[in-house]
């Protein structure tokens, strides 16, 4: 559970000051890109806060939603910020494999709850 936590902790802490590098060191498209990308970013980070207490469990599934989560912030945000800084993305398609990385860390938790869960009540 300690490398989740830390990794949410390190991309809530990353997020909020992107946010605000954004809001007041930039104009225009630049601010709208890192604007998204910080609120990508924190949204996961919550979500990865929840999943650290789930990880050290017997569910086969939240592990590798956790690293999908991780992989997918870094590679949609990321780009996202490198896109603001006026950087060329080393990846053409880097920003849409990041956000499909984040879907399908979504998709493999909600079959981890189901497979998890008692959804015969349901």
């Amino acid at each position: 559970m300690g490398v989740w936590l830390m990794l949410a902790g390190l991309n809530g802490a990353m997020a909020i000051g992107f946010a605000a590098w954004g809001s007041h060191g930039m104009d225009g498209e630049a601010a709208r890109w890192v604007g998204l990308a910080s609120q990508f970013q924190l949204l996961h980070a919550v979500a990865l806060l929840a999943l650290a207490r789930f990880c050290g469990e017997r569910r086969r599934l939240f592990r590798p939603a956790a690293v999908l989560m991780v992989a997918g912030v870094a590679l949609f945000s990321g780009s996202l910020y490198l896109k603001a800084l006026g950087g060329a993305l080393p990846v053409p398609m880097i920003t849409p494999l990041g956000g499909i990385s984040l879907a399908a860390s979504w998709l493999l938790l909600a079959l981890g709850g189901w497979l998890a869960g008692d959804h015969a009540r349901i």
